[in-house]
Order: C-alpha cells, then sequence, then structure tokens
C-alpha cells in the first residue's frame, strides 16, 4: 500500500509538519509506503502521484489544493488539524469549501471526542465517518544543546510558529510584569516567521526586552528535545488550536504547561492536575507565578502530564488505525486509483 499524505507548509517547522511527518515514519514502519506532498500556498500541481490513498491534513487547505488539480482524488479522508475546524468551518468565505472536502471524504480524522461532536452538529450526514485518534509523540535523539539557559534561571518556553493566532505577544507583555519582581525569569521563543507583520512586532518586542527574552528562531524538530531538557515550564498562548504536538512532547518530558483556554489545549490538560488553563491575563500572571515559586506544585503536575501522555499518546496505535481505515476504504471502493491511472 502506497499513501499519499498532503501536508501544508510542510517546509516550515509547525505543528502541522511535525505531525506529518511522524505518521510517516510509524507508517513506514508498517510496512506502508508513504510520500509527502507540500501543500505551499502557492503552489499549482497538476496531477498526484501513484498511490491507493491521498491523505490531506487540514481540511480548507487540502480542498484548495485538490481544487487546482486536472483530476481529483475520487477517495481521500482528512485529518483536521486545528483553524481548519475551530475558524475555517465557522468563517463565511471558507466554511461551504470546509463542508464541501469534508462531505466528499471518506473518512475524517479528529484529535478528540469535543472536535467530533463539533463537527457532526455543523454538518449533517458525516457522523458516521468521524473516527477519533489522539496524537502520538515522537522520542527525541540525544543532541548537544545549541542554546544554554543561564544558570539560576527560570525558563519558560513558548514553541509556536510565529503568527497572530498563536497570541505570542500575550506571553511577552504579561510576564514582563513577573520580571520586574523576579529577574531570574527568562523566555526562549522557538518557531519560524510565518506571517512578516508579526515576525516584525515580535523582533521589536524581543529587543526592547532582551534582558529576558530570547528568540531562538527555527530549530530543526530533531533538537527540541535539549530545549524541553532545559525548561522549566512551557507555554501556549493560541487562540486556537488542534491538539498541540508541541504540548504533548513538553508533558513527556514532565514540564508543566501553562495555556490558553482553547479546545485542543484543554482536551489534553486537565487543569492543576496535568497542567494549568489559563482564560484571562489575571489568571496567567497567576499561575505563571505558582509556576515559579512553588517547585512542588510544577514536580507534582510535571509528573502527572507525563503518566498521561504515556497512557493515551501513542504514536504506535496512531499508526495501526490510520491503517485499519486506509484498509477499510479501499477493502470497500477496491484500490483508489491516482491521476494518472485514470487519464
Amino acid at each position: 500500500m502506497k499513501v499519499l499524505l498532503a501536508s501544508p507548509n510542510f517546509h516550515q517547522a509547525r505543528g502541522n509538519t511535525v505531525t506529518v511527518q511522524r505518521i510517516s515514519d510509524c507508517l513506514k514502519k508498517l510496512g506502508i509506503e508513504t510520500e509527502i506532498i507540500n501543500m505551499k500556498d502557492d503552489s499549482k500541481p497538476a496531477n498526484l502521484p501513484d498511490a491507493d490513498i491521498v491523505h490531506g491534513f487540514h481540511a480548507y487547505r487540502f480542498g484548495k489544493f485538490i481544487e487546482k488539480l486536472n483530476i481529483k482524488p475520487k477517495n481521500y479522508l482528512v485529518t483536521m488539524t486545528g483553524t481548519d475546524l475551530n475558524v475555517d468551518l465557522f468563517d463565511k468565505m471558507k466554511r461551504q469549501n470546509v463542508i464541501r472536502t469534508l462531505t466528499e471524504a471518506k473518512a475524517i480524522h479528529v484529535f478528540d471526542e469535543e472536535a467530533k461532536q463539533i463537527l457532526g452538529n455543523e454538518i449533517s450526514g458525516i457522523q458516521a465517518k468521524i473516527i477519533v485518534i489522539p496524537q502520538g509523540t515522537v522520542a527525541f535523539p540525544e543532541t548537544a544543546p545549541a542554546f544554554n539557559k543561564e544558570p539560576g534561571t527560570f525558563l519558560f518556553v513558548l514553541p509556536a510558529g510565529i503568527r497572530k493566532v498563536k497570541n505570542i505577544p500575550f506571553a511577552i507583555e504579561n510576564l514582563k510584569h513577573i520580571f520586574k519582581n523576579q529577574k531570574n525569569i527568562r523566555l526562549w521563543l522557538v518557531g519560524p516567521i510565518i506571517e512578516e507583520d508579526e515576525g516584525r512586532m515580535i523582533m521589536e518586542l524581543a529587543e526592547k526586552h532582551k534582558e529576558w527574552l530570547q528568540y531562538l528562531g527555527q530549530i530543526p524538530h530533531q533538537f527540541m528535545g535539549e530545549v524541553y531538557k532545559q525548561a522549566d515550564a512551557v507555554l501556549n498562548t493560541s487562540h486556537s488550536e488542534g491538539q498541540p504536538a508541541a504540548i504533548l512532547e513538553a508533558m513527556e518530558y514532565s514540564l508543566p504547561v501553562l495555556a490558553s483556554n482553547n479546545l485542543g489545549n484543554r482536551n489534553i490538560i486537565t487543569h492543576q492536575i496535568t497542567g494549568l488553563i489559563y482564560t484571562n491575563p489575571v489568571e496567567f500572571l497567576d499561575y505563571a507565578e505558582k509556576l515559579v515559586n512553588n517547585n512542588e506544585m510544577r514536580i507534582k503536575i510535571g509528573r502527572a502530564a507525563k503518566f498521561y501522555v504515556e497512557c493515551n499518546h501513542s504514536s504506535e496505535y496512531e499508526a495501526k488505525t490510520l491503517q485499519k481505515i486506509y484498509e477499510s476504504i479501499l477493502d470497500e471502493s477496491g484500490t483508489i486509483p491516482s491521476s494518472s491511472r485514470e487519464k
């Protein structure tokens, strides 16, 4: 069996890139051939390579991608990754594209039950083909750290591509208040600049607060393990998330995560047990200060977070379940012809 994995902006170090690469690697261990297609905004594909299954990630972007094909795949499945579910589905300019893409899909993969419920309520007739598979995690290789934490400091890490939906200025503007009284805190921002205007704003803030804030840029994913090893806590301030891989990675390193109250975050984190969820700036500051000052709480949450990930987010289970979905589609429809075969 050969599977095409169509990923938005695979050339950048984003959450979708991490997810698709992990799934590809795990499928290969099951003997499944994979090929990753990079869906860039300016790409103009004519046809897809030969394959048995087409697996698209991000319903809106995948829908726009296949619209450009000379011959569209008749059988495909879609993984909902975050903004397609939480933003695009409710955007009057994008909603019909998302609905059409999902209605024509043979299967729809979501990360949690709440996402399944939202989709079922918004789009009639698709409930039976929605499958819930939690994200898996990856093991990082041992590497030498490219950046070193200052001795005696408390390090927050915010791993995210630089774009508005990630709400990175919120973290900076609030942590500066803690720094006034606790000069030992530090913040590392890790991720590529995706939106230029947002990138310029972050660079200005980084320069303004360079005493405690450092933008590390885009780090190859295999080196993120060394970043997590040095961190004391991880932040997620996004307005919208699917099921963020960076949070799962941090939790696997026994790190406490302080995250915004959105669908993806709250479906991973149980507040005050496996992490902390904030809904406003006052709560963010309160929880951030507790993380800095309460070592016992930090350790307790970190241990519970690691245990949760080990029990609920297996990459092996993720790949084997996807394999069953692929086989089910093929058993029902026969081998799916690629564009080149249909000519």
